[in-house]
């Protein structure tokens, strides 16, 4: 596997937002991919021991994403993210939030938005992720969460999908 490939992690409280910027050994369909499709989501999208498990996918603008974070125990954290733009293959925003098994949105856990843009590297696909924030406590509650730590843990479970 290739071990230089770009991560930068940085929050910026100013603006309230997180970037992420992320290299894969792929191209650009195949991460495209990857982040677009609930079967291939459900591979990676959760830090080890946990996986993700899709209840509902509809990834048009409109639709959404409903799963659940799936623990050692059998624990589950449910979550969706409603698309409200796309261009394929190219950038995708969605509004991110806890939620029930029934995709009803929790109103007591933070929610943000998410933009991510998709370009070809030569071989490689680098993905530039924005999330953004309403509030600067929704982002800070977001990262004592252990955000940065999990979603850097599923980034590498891709990784290991694309060998």
């Amino acid at each position: 596997m290739k071990t230089d490939l770009l991560m930068n992690f940085l929050v910026d409280k100013e603006s309230k937002k997180i970037h992420v910027d992320r290299e894969f050994a792929a191209p650009l369909d195949k991460v495209w991919a990857a982040w677009t499709q609930s079967e291939i989501l459900d591979q990676w999208w959760a830090p080890k021991p946990w996986h993700a498990r899709t209840k509902f996918m509809d990834f048009s603008v409109g639709g959404y994403w409903l799963y659940a974070m799936v623990g050692p125990e059998g624990e589950e954290h449910w979550a969706r993210a409603d698309y409200s733009a796309i261009t394929p293959e190219d950038t995708y925003t969605a509004q991110d939030a806890f939620c029930d098994e029934e995709g009803v949105i929790n109103t007591s856990y933070p929610g943000s938005t998410w933009t991510n843009k998709f370009v070809q590297s030569g071989t490689n696909t680098k993905v530039h992720i924005e999330i953004s924030y309403d509030d600067l406590k929704d982002l800070e509650a977001t990262l004592e969460m252990g955000f940065q730590k999990g979603f850097t843990m599923g980034l590498q479970n891709l990784d290991e999908l694309f060998q």
